[in-house]
């Protein structure tokens, strides 16, 4: 019956998690609001308040868990991808309190993570399934044939979903992050009040560099006519643009599921809290004969939970790592 300390840092939430026996028993993220003053994230400044978090984060993951250090029996965390100053903070804790307590390391992937989260919670997918991965830097459909034996089939070949809402929230002049306030005032507006274009990416590759493109010329001829426009139509523009990037998911998603034959589908990531992918998702499960996984919220957005359940399974594999394990900011499945 394993006891697993799990961290996660690979971004702009410092988090800590306890996983025993398979169970997320402490799942503790700590946010990071000094980059709303810049309308994204600083690195520089996101490794020096990881270095703040971290102790704090793990003393009230073990106390909510009620567990003590010395019934750990293994710490995982995330090697990357990520920004590289932000994993050294974390992968460098991990090392110093698992050779401390003498323990096991065990190293994850953090995407992989973010679609091993379908395991925290029932009902789990079966294999093999189509996961949508989609996040502020990430937007991947990947076939799951088991726990690590993942194959990306299609994929974003510039920008990726989350950063088309982020930055149409930044030309909407919306506070960051920008997202979650579009899939709000969406949810009040017309999704077919304005048509944006499809970006027309052979296969079941993504591009959204095209899409921010023709989101800016359209408000900036809109402002020129009316300087009120957005004020006057922020509801219908956010509806619009969420139907839009959903459409676009999900015509690809439908497309792979066709093609690889499957109905077990699911997605992760930071974008599937989105409630207009969310809901859409669930439509297509009743018209498609689909069967759909949704994470719970607290398991989208980047978290310890994930990392933790990705590394109860690698510690059931025995997949452990040495002391000279280092961060990676790019890294493959």
């Amino acid at each position: 019956m394993p006891v697993i300390l799990a961290i996660e840092s690979s971004c702009d939430e410092t988090s800590v998690a306890i996983c025993n026996n398979g169970k997320i028993t402490a799942n503790v993220i700590a946010n990071q609001t000094i980059h709303e003053n810049y309308g994204g994230v600083i690195p520089e400044l996101a490794s020096r308040v990881h270095q703040q978090n971290i102790v704090p984060a793990v003393q009230q993951a073990l106390a909510i868990a009620k567990v003590s250090k010395n019934e750990l029996n293994a710490v995982a965390f995330t090697r990357g991808p990520g920004l590289l100053g932000a994993l050294l903070v974390g992968v460098s804790f991990a090392k110093s309190f698992a050779l401390a307590l003498d323990l096991p390391l065990i190293a994850v992937n953090h995407m992989q993570a973010h679609i091993l989260a379908h395991f925290i919670d029932e009902p789990t997918p079966n294999f093999p399934f189509l996961c949508l991965t989609v996040s502020g830097g990430h937007t991947q459909i990947v076939l799951v044939k088991d726990y690590f034996d993942m194959e990306i089939v299609g994929e974003t070949l510039d920008d990726a979903a989350g950063e088309a809402f982020d930055k149409t929230a930044k030309i909407l002049h919306l506070p960051y992050p920008g997202g979650p306030l579009i899939d709000k005032y969406a949810q009040q507006g017309n999704p077919l009040a304005f048509k944006f274009p499809e970006p027309q990416i052979q296969g079941l590759n993504y591009s959204f560099s095209g899409f921010k493109t023709a989101i800016l010329y359209f408000i900036r001829d809109k402002q020129k006519e009316n300087p009120k426009f957005i004020e006057q139509n922020l509801n219908d523009i956010c509806a619009s643009v969420q139907y839009s990037i959903v459409n676009i998911l999900l015509n690809k998603l439908k497309k792979a599921a066709k093609q690889y034959d499957i109905k077990e589908i699911a997605i992760a990531g930071g974008v599937s809290a989105n409630s207009g992918l969310r809901n859409s998702l669930l439509a297509m499960e009743e018209s498609l004969g689909w069967k759909v996984y949704i994470p719970a919220f607290q398991y989208c957005t980047d978290n310890a939970g994930m990392i933790a359940i990705a590394g109860y399974q690698k510690f059931l594999a025995g997949e452990f790592v040495g002391q000279d394990v280092s961060p990676m900011a790019r890294m493959n499945f």
